[in-house]
């Protein structure tokens, strides 16, 4: 049975060197769960791309979503999420995690 250690090790290697390295100067991710109030100085502004990016990092969230009125959502919950809503115009009007 020795002689499968090999391929295996070599499958895990090979797969461990395809993992995805954040680019360099990229912002660090978040170190706890989403905190949405931090943030709340956000609505009334825009939804542009670098509004949301700060958001996410001041609320320490992993992940953003953009919700457009009518647009569907998963309902699965998710603590290291910022989930912003916006109006017709793309004004945020409201921060929630999860």
């Amino acid at each position: 049975m020795k002689p499968a250690v090999l391929p295996v090790a070599a499958m895990l290697l090979s797969m461990a060197a395809c993992t995805a390295m954040p680019p360099a100067g990229a912002p660090p991710q978040a170190q706890g769960p989403c905190q949405a109030e931090a943030a709340s100085w956000a609505i009334g502004h825009a939804a542009s791309p670098e509004v949301v990016e700060r958001a996410r990092a001041e609320t320490r969230s992993s992940h953003v979503r953009v919700i457009e009125p009518g647009q569907a959502v998963t309902m699965d919950y998710n603590p290291d999420r910022l989930n912003i809503n916006v109006n017709e115009r793309g004004a945020i009007t409201g921060l929630k995690c999860g």
